[in-house]
């Protein structure tokens, strides 16, 4: 027994991300000389939270307590009235979180040899806290697994490199590349484009070669210094952990040249919005196959259902997809960002894309979340929909074979419309649980209070003298 746990301990240390216990997280960060830890959980929108520590003291004690009201901080740091969503006498007790020592990654940047750890949040009885966004997914996943089910995703995650603004009453502006010029015009899929930043790149590759993190393509996007990575398909909860580091690695690079990277769905206004695309297949775990592909590689009913399901349940999870305000400014007729559930292959104007595959990769896009959503929540709201598809055998419509920009808007279209339908939706409280729901449209609600509270240059131009 000593002398497997050495060996394991050996291949701990030799690995970028992730180890098994305690004692060869201890081995590990011992290899890379690390003197400190950050010990994170995700919040609702996917900002990590939690609390910085000497090694010595994280193996001294590696569970951490933080308040309950981490998950109900809004994103301008407030939050919304507690009174139905928990008891206002523990509303700020403490949580217990338990770290994932799979999710054990150095942090590339730090001055000091530091290393990053991902938390599941539980409350001091043992119960996996409903609200957390880790925790929702682990849900969804629950139920598909209970019936013979394994979910495979690929996300891909759009961004813009902008100059720095410190002053968030001026617009945003394209950085300067290599060349001393910025980019004037749109540049998609450009080589040259994406070279103008190769140091940033570089540094973007690096840091995600020491946290593990896995890059399948990098490509130039449709708007001025609009970028897409690409992940390698995987497992959902590896995955969302993955875009849950990247956003913060890519952030984090940026800063070094110089260069905001923002995730906002919209940030400029004539240029395309950010998406995170979300590829989804399903396998049986008995046999491994793609249960969207039969013996002789034609669709499934079951895949039809899948489609089927998200069409009936998107609008409901749109403000999950679609988590701001900025948000819906992407979702706009006449652009490649989708405004309905409607479905075809290889159809990017519709919300729902089948790409070309072979059977055993056969798969279904959903293009309808923005960039700016917490990969947790997105992953699990999409997985829900399509659970919701094959539990109730839904029927897709027929494929759409034309543009799908000018069709009717099927998807709210702002976001308290998104909310209410959220709200009102039975099915999806089932599926995410009714605690997470009544908490997340509280979150989303006071947020748009916030927002009410800004008087945008549009209401100065044609407002101020005008009426």
């Amino acid at each position: 027994m000593a002398k497997r746990t050495k060996v394991a301990e050996k291949e701990a240390v030799s690995s970028h991300r992730g180890v098994k216990s305690l004692s060869e997280a201890k081995a590990w960060m011992a290899a890379r000389g690390i003197t400190e830890i950050e010990c994170q959980v995700p919040d609702l929108a996917g900002v990590a939270r939690g609390k910085i520590m000497p090694a010595s003291k994280f193996f001294s004690s590696p569970v951490m307590n933080l308040p309950l009201s981490v998950f109900f901080q809004t994103i301008s740091g407030e939050y919304p009235d507690y009174e139905g969503l928990v008891d206002s006498v523990i509303a700020d007790s403490d949580l217990v979180l338990e770290p994932d020592f799979s999710t054990l990654a150095a942090v590339p940047w730090a001055q000091d040899p530091t290393a990053q750890v991902i938390h599941d949040a539980f409350h001091r009885d043992g119960r996996p806290v409903e609200v957390a966004p880790r925790q929702v997914l682990k849900h969804v996943l629950s139920l598909y697994a209970n019936r013979g089910w394994k979910p495979v995703v690929a996300p891909e995650i759009e961004f813009y490199l902008v100059e720095p603004n410190t002053d968030p009453d001026y617009p945003l502006k394209p950085p300067v590349g290599r060349s001393g010029r910025p980019e004037i015009g749109r540049q998609s899929y450009s080589i040259q484009a994406v070279n103008e930043f190769d140091a940033l790149f570089e540094d973007i590759y690096a840091y995600s070669e020491a946290q593990g993190l896995e890059i399948d393509t990098l490509i130039h996007e449709d708007g001025a210094a609009q970028m897409e990575i690409n992940l390698r398909h995987g497992e959902p909860l590896a995955l969302a952990d993955q875009v849950f580091l990247f956003k913060r690695t890519i952030r984090e690079a940026a800063l070094v040249h110089k260069i905001y990277a923002t995730f906002m769905a919209k940030p400029i206004a004539n240029e395309p919005g950010s998406a995170m695309h979300i590829h989804q297949s399903v396998v049986d775990v008995a046999t491994g196959q793609n249960i969207f592909s039969d013996q002789d590689g034609d669709p499934t009913p079951e895949f039809f259902s899948f489609i089927a399901g998200h069409q009936k349940y998107l609008p409901a999870v749109m403000c999950i997809l679609a988590p701001y305000v900025n948000s819906y400014r992407r979702l706009t007729r006449d652009s490649m960002a989708p405004i309905n559930v409607q479905w075809g292959y290889d159809n990017r104007t519709a919300g729902l894309r089948v790409p070309p595959s072979s059977p055993e990769a056969r798969r279904v896009e959903n293009r309808v979340p923005s960039s700016d959503a917490n990969p947790y929540l997105v992953i699990a709201a999409s997985l829900a929909c399509g659970y919701l598809g094959l539990v109730e055998g839904l029927r897709a419509t027929d494929p759409l074979e034309r543009d799908a920009k000018d069709l009717d808007f099927e998807l709210p279209r702002g976001l308290l419309e998104a909310v209410a339908a959220f709200q009102e939706c039975e099915e999806m409280a089932d599926v995410l649980g009714r605690r997470f729901v009544a908490n997340y449209a509280a979150v989303k609600q006071a947020e748009f209070e916030t927002f009410m509270r800004v008087i945008s240059p549009w209401e100065r131009e044609y407002l101020l003298l005008n009426v």
